[in-house]
């Protein structure tokens, strides 16, 4: 059972909206997988990318098996440089490549959708982090199951 309690923080500066946090006192997830699709946090929108690696991470430390599958124009993450060349913050800390390669080290699994290939990139090579070719059937599988939670991004 998960048991986390949303607090308020409060500031003696100047006013401002309040800031929450989670305390968690224990963490049991009823889950055993989570499988996260990105569909509209391509190449296009970079900032949009970090959240759903940092849901993998969080995932992962809490020893939940994680996948996450491309589709749409996500898959061009999964394309040699283009990771690589997208930062997804204004200073410029961390690239999309750098998450892909924190989530791999991780032990997340990378699947590209085959029919966001055809579409985005056709006929290209993958990067070495990508674990291979799932389609929507797979995902559908997936989290069809009864201990396997999904996000989309």
């Amino acid at each position: 059972m998960l048991n986390v309690a949303l607090v308020r923080l409060r500031s003696s500066a100047q006013p401002r909206p309040a800031r929450y946090v989670f305390e968690s006192s224990e963490v049991r997830a009823d889950a055993d997988k989570l499988v996260i699709v990105l569909w509209s946090a391509g190449p296009e929108h970079p900032a949009l990318a970090a959240a759903p690696f940092v849901y993998a991470l969080a995932a992962r430390a809490l020893e939940v098996d994680v996948d996450m599958h491309f589709t749409s124009s996500t898959v061009r993450w999964l394309l040699p440089g283009v990771a690589d060349a997208a930062h997804t913050d204004a200073e410029r800390t961390k690239t999309v490549g750098d998450f892909i390669r924190e989530v791999k080290a991780a032990g997340v699994r990378l699947f590209a959708c085959g029919m966001a290939m055809h579409e985005h990139a056709r006929n290209q090579m993958l990067i070495e982090e990508c674990d291979g070719h799932a389609g929507a059937a797979t995902v559908v599988s997936e989290t069809m199951r009864g201990r396997t939670r999904t996000m989309i991004f």
